[in-house]
């Protein structure tokens, strides 16, 4: 499988040959979904904590007496429907994390990388270099009709002038090859890689 590259300006330059079994793998949606929950739910705090009426302070005392007052009757100033009473249901401090075994998503990966490729949205640079300017990644994009989609650039080292370049444009993810992962593979509109990215993705995912 041979895809085109280009250079910084959308100038086709010569082609690449991938690697079957990680741009060409099975489209397998529900494995994606399942790895792309995982990654979500790992990234949950889940230190949110908040009190239920046991653990609110105060409130041993019944405001008033049961019958006679006019009023419904009540046991506790700290119930739920009192304000600065205690919560139904309070949430609490848990672990969100889910576990996701490497070769699934290892094959998940691969599935995000073969529909990219074949719904024409990774582009493959021969490379990428910027001074540290914003203007010039926004040139870079503007070549490639990128400015306006949400784009996932990933490169085979971390170039820090490339980090600066890139750090204030919004819509725009940047990663090295070792940090690719599904979320902000799908998630992105458009993926903008580097030949070495992809040199690099092959000697890690392929079968």
């Amino acid at each position: 499988m041979e895809a085109k590259v280009y250079n910084m300006t959308a100038k086709e330059v010569g082609t690449v040959t991938l690697n079957d079994s990680v741009f060409g793998a099975e489209y397998n949606e529900s494995l994606i979904h399942q790895v792309v929950v995982a990654q979500l739910a790992n990234k949950r705090q889940g230190t949110k904590s908040t009190l239920t009426r046991a653990e609110v302070r105060g409130g041993g005392v019944k405001p008033w007496r049961q019958k006679g007052t006019g009023r419904a009757r009540q046991g506790s100033i700290r119930a739920p429907q009192w304000t600065g009473g205690g919560v139904v249901f309070a949430p609490k401090p848990r672990d969100f994390s889910q576990k996701i075994n490497k070769k699934a998503k290892d094959e998940a990966l691969r599935s995000a990388l073969s529909a990219k490729l074949a719904d024409n949205e990774l582009v493959i640079v021969d490379d990428i270099k910027f001074g540290g300017k914003t203007k010039e990644a926004v040139q870079m994009l503007k070549a490639f009709d990128l400015s306006d989609k949400r784009v996932y650039i990933v490169t085979d080292n971390n170039d820090e002038m490339v980090l600066r370049a890139t750090g204030n444009i919004q819509k725009l993810t940047l990663a090295s090859a070792e940090l690719i992962n599904v979320y902000d593979l799908v998630a992105s509109g458009k993926c903008v890689m580097t030949k070495g990215a992809v040199k690099k993705i092959e000697e890690a995912y392929a079968l």
